[in-house]
């Protein structure tokens, strides 16, 4: 397929302006492109990034065309886009990714049967609209379950675990949706994610896989390359060519997989940079980041080697909340250490705030340097 290559100078529109649209607003910029962003929060990390913040809620379709006015292309780093701003954002410039593909990553219910129509290794689930068919479906799965809204909710909200059928009343009251995913809770021995850029001319470029670890269903650190077996290795990268192929996706797409009895099961899908990739920054050849400012341009994408393994750790507004503020400098006296902050300018509980990132001779290695600056930072 003939490219229709988007050149530097254009404007590349972000719908989102959290730190993922900050880092890819900062690539575009590298590369010499400008960015305008949409984001309701008038101090959102990427405003000091951009040409232009559009404060405007995610389901204002008059931003949405304001953005594309002004842009030559439209992306997003965040999936609660209402599809009618990029249906209409699409009436003017290009979108990647769609619409098409966005509707069936917001719902789980639609992501998870579509993964298992594919023939894509999916771990045992149901779908429930209904406080009964809830009960009947934790009942068929064993009752020890992960109960999940089919739409919105991240970092492990909009989720409840159950241990019996008797848990359908409460677990339903508790998400209140419209629609659950049920999920079989699995003997899980490892989370990896892997990252793929296709450019709408078809190009393909996979990323070797992320280890991710997390604490409390939130991902607190990850490792890249993935210290894991090449078998394992490679069927991850097929799964997620097989997925990016499948969903016809324009632009990043991220793969996140269980490890369950030394076999790989998707878990969900976010068309965006993503989390376990910011150590693209150090560990690739070319970041994530500029990936998805080539990806979406219809550029040649970049090579995705892994020129040194590099691991980050994420910081928390908890860390800004115990009285002291971090200490940061302590973390940066150690070699291969950098510091990442947001530009957040409220710190809370949970709250992404920024990153530490560590490169070092082996996975491992990096892992444990950063985990050391961590501790440093922290005090713990």
């Amino acid at each position: 397929m003939p490219r229709s290559c988007i050149l530097p100078g254009a404007t590349i529109g972000i719908f989102g302006g959290g730190q993922l649209g900050r880092m890819t607003a900062m690539a575009a910029r590298e590369m010499g492109y400008r960015s305008r962003v949409v984001d309701p929060d008038p101090g959102c990390a990427a405003r000091f990034s951009v040409e232009e913040h559009i404060v405007a809620a995610f389901d204002d379709v008059d931003a949405a065309a304001r953005l594309a006015a002004g842009s030559d292309v439209v992306t997003l780093e965040i999936e609660k886009i209402a599809l009618a701003c990029l249906d209409r954002a699409r009436r003017d410039v290009p979108v990647r990714p769609s619409s098409a593909a966005l509707s069936l990553i917001q719902d789980r219910a639609a992501q998870k049967s579509f993964l298992s129509k594919a023939g894509l290794p999916v771990g045992p689930f149901a779908v429930a609209t209904n406080e009964a068919e809830l009960e009947q479906a934790l009942a068929s799965l064993g009752g020890r379950c992960f109960v999940k809204a089919a739409r919105g909710g991240y970092d492990g909200r909009g989720q409840a675990q159950t241990t019996s059928p008797s848990d359908a009343a409460s677990a339903w009251r508790e998400l209140a949706a419209e629609t659950c995913v049920v999920e079989q809770a699995l003997a899980i021995e490892g989370e990896l994610s892997v990252m793929v850029a296709r450019s709408p001319s078809g190009e393909i470029a996979v990323y070797p896989p992320a280890l991710n670890h997390h604490v409390e269903r939130v991902l607190a650190w990850s490792v890249l390359p993935a210290p894991v077996e090449p078998a394992l290795g490679e069927q991850a990268l097929e799964i997620a060519r097989a997925v990016a192929s499948a969903l016809e996706v324009e632009g990043l797409l991220c793969i996140e997989l269980f490890v369950v009895g030394g076999a790989l099961l998707v878990n969900e899908l976010a068309p965006r940079p993503h989390n376990s990739y910011h150590a693209s920054v150090l560990a690739s050849e070319t970041s994530q980041f500029e990936q998805c400012v080539r990806a979406v341009c219809d550029l040649p994408l970049g090579s995705v080697q892994t020129t040194r393994p590099a691991a980050i750790y994420n910081l928390l507004g908890d860390d800004w909340l115990g009285g002291a503020p971090p200490n940061f400098e302590r973390a940066l006296e150690l070699a291969g250490v950098r510091l990442h902050l947001y530009g957040k300018s409220v710190a809370r509980p949970g709250r992404k705030m920024g990153h530490l990132s560590a490169s070092a001779g082996t996975p491992m290695q990096a892992v444990e340097l950063v985990k050391r600056a961590k501790a440093l930072l922290t005090g713990r």
